[in-house]
C-alpha cells in the first residue's frame, strides 16, 4: 500500500487546489461576465437577457450534473488522476471555444460542455488528497484546497475588470487549465485505488447507492447538509443589487462584486473550518457552528441594519464566511463511502447540491409571485426568508442523523 504523506504540504495538495481554483474560475465567470457578454452578442432587450442568462446557466448545471455522474464513476473504474486530467482537458477546450461565441446557442452549449468537465476537478481532487493524507490531517488537506481554489472566483473578477473584454477571460481561463496539467504529470494514483483495482470488485457503480436504505439514506444526507451553500451564493449573494433595491432603493451593488467579497470570505471560512475540525477532532459541531453563523447572517442580510452598499457587501462577505464549509461538506461526503465509490460520492455529491439550487429557486420564485400578488410589502425578502430557513432546517437534521466521521479509517469497500 502506498504509504501517506504526512505532512499537509504537499504536491496532491497543491495541484487539487490549483485544479479547483482554475475550476471556480471557470464556474463563477459566467456569473461576472453574463450581462455584457450577452449585450456584445447583439441582444439589448432585458427581458431576453434575462431569457438567455437563463438558458446559458441552466445548460451549464445540467452538464454538471450530467458530468458529476459520469466523472465520478469513472473516477471509482479508471482511477482519480483520470478525472483530474480528463475533466480538465474537456473545460480548458469549451472555455476556449466559449470566447469564439458568437450567439446565444452556442454560448450555451459551451457552457454545457464546460460544466461537464467542471463537475470532475473538485470530486477527484478531494478523494484523492482524503486518500493520500492521515485521517487525522485530512479535514485540514482539503480545506487547503477548497480554501486556495475558491480564490479563482476573485481571479475570474480581477480578470474582467482589468482586461473588460469577457472572451479575453474565457481564452485565459482555458489557457490556466492546459498550464495546470504540466503540473499533474508529477501527480501520483491513490494508493487505495491501486490496492483494488485488480480485484473483482464493483466500483463507480452510482446505482448502488440506491439498492440499500442505509447507503441511500447516507447519500442524501450527505447532499441535504450542503443545501445553505448554495442558497446563500446563488440567491442572496447573486440577486444582492435587487435585495439592495427592495432593502433601502437606489444602489450601485454590481453583483460580481459582490460574489467577489463573498468568495474571499468563503476562502477564509474554508481553510478556518479545517483548523476547527482539527481542534474539535469532529466534523459535524464546526458544521453546527457554521450553521449558526449562516443564520444569523442570512438574518442581519435580510434586516432594516442592511440600509447600504457598503452594508451589502460586508453582509455578503459574512454570509461568504459562514457558507465557508464546503471543504468539510464535501470531505465528509468522501469519507462515508468506500473506496470503490469514494469518488462517485465525492464528485455527484457536490454537483447535486449545485443541481439543487434552480429547485431552490422555483420555491422563492413561487413565494415571491404569492406576496407580490397579494401586494405584500418586500415580497423578495419575505420569499427569500421562508426559503432559506427551509434548506437550513433540512441541512440541520440532515447533519444531525449523519456519521461522524473524523476518526474514520478509509480504507474498506462497499458491498
Amino acid at each position: 500500500m502506498q504509504k501517506k504523506s504526512s505532512s499537509i504540504l504537499n504536491i496532491v495538495v497543491f495541484v487539487a487546489a490549483l485544479g479547483y481554483f482554475v475550476d471556480i474560475y471557470d464556474l463563477l465567470l459566467f456569473t461576472i461576465v453574463r450581462e455584457p457578454s450577452i449585450k456584445a452578442l447583439g441582444i439589448t432587450d432585458p427581458a431576453v437577457i434575462l431569457t438567455a442568462s437563463a438558458k446559458i446557466i441552466n445548460l451549464q448545471m445540467v452538464g454538471m450534473l450530467i458530468g458529476g455522474i459520469v466523472w465520478g464513476m469513472l473516477g471509482d473504474k479508471k482511477g482519480r488522476l483520470s478525472v483530474l486530467f480528463g475533466s480538465i482537458i474537456l473545460y480548458s477546450i469549451a472555455n476556449i471555444f466559449t470566447g469564439f461565441a458568437h450567439n446565444v446557442d452556442q454560448y450555451a452549449w459551451a457552457r454545457f460542455a464546460a460544466g461537464l468537465g467542471l463537475a470532475g476537478e473538485l470530486g477527484a481532487g478531494i478523494t484523492l488528497v482524503s486518500e493520500l493524507l492521515p485521517k487525522e490531517k485530512r479535514g485540514i488537506g482539503t480545506s487547503f484546497v477548497a480554501g486556495i481554489g475558491l480564490s479563482g472566483a476573485v481571479v475570474a473578477w480581477m480578470v474582467f475588470h482589468f482586461t473588460s473584454s469577457w472572451r479575453a477571460c474565457y481564452f485565459i481561463g482555458g489557457g490556466l487549465g492546459f498550464m495546470l496539467l504540466i503540473l499533474r504529470i508529477s501527480v501520483a494514483e491513490s494508493g487505495m485505488f491501486t490496492e483494488i483495482k485488480e480485484q473483482n470488485i464493483a466500483r463507480g457503480n452510482f446505482l448502488m447507492f440506491f439498492t440499500k436504505g442505509y447507503r441511500f439514506k447516507k447519500y442524501m444526507k450527505a447532499i441535504l447538509i450542503g443545501l445553505p451553500t448554495w442558497f446563500c451564493i446563488g440567491i442572496l449573494i447573486n440577486y444582492s443589487n435587487r435585495f439592495a433595491k427592495e432593502l433601502y432603493g437606489a444602489n450601485q451593488i454590481d453583483s460580481g462584486k459582490a460574489i467577489m467579497y463573498a468568495y474571499i470570505a468563503i476562502s477564509l471560512g474554508d481553510i478556518f473550518i479545517g483548523f476547527v475540525s482539527q481542534w474539535m477532532k469532529s466534523r459535524k459541531k464546526p458544521l453546527y457552528i457554521f450553521y449558526a453563523l449562516t443564520i444569523i447572517s442570512i438574518i442581519l442580510f435580510l434586516s432594516p441594519l442592511n440600509n447600504s452598499d457598503t452594508s451589502m457587501y460586508w453582509l455578503c462577505a459574512a454570509l461568504g464566511f459562514s457558507t465557508g464549509f464546503w471543504a468539510i461538506f464535501v470531505t465528509m461526503g468522501a469519507e462515508q463511502f468506500g473506496t470503490n465509490l469514494r469518488a462517485t460520492a465525492a464528485t455527484t455529491i457536490p454537483n447535486m447540491v449545485r443541481g439543487a439550487l434552480p429547485l431552490m429557486t422555483i420555491l422563492f420564485l413561487y413565494f415571491k409571485t404569492t406576496f407580490a400578488s397579494q401586494q405584500c410589502a418586500t415580497p423578495m425578502i419575505k420569499s427569500a426568508a421562508i426559503t432559506g430557513a427551509i434548506a437550513l432546517v433540512i441541512a440541520i437534521i440532515a447533519a444531525y442523523f449523519t456519521e461522524e466521521t473524523f476518526t474514520k479509517e478509509l480504507n474498506y469497500v462497499e458491498e
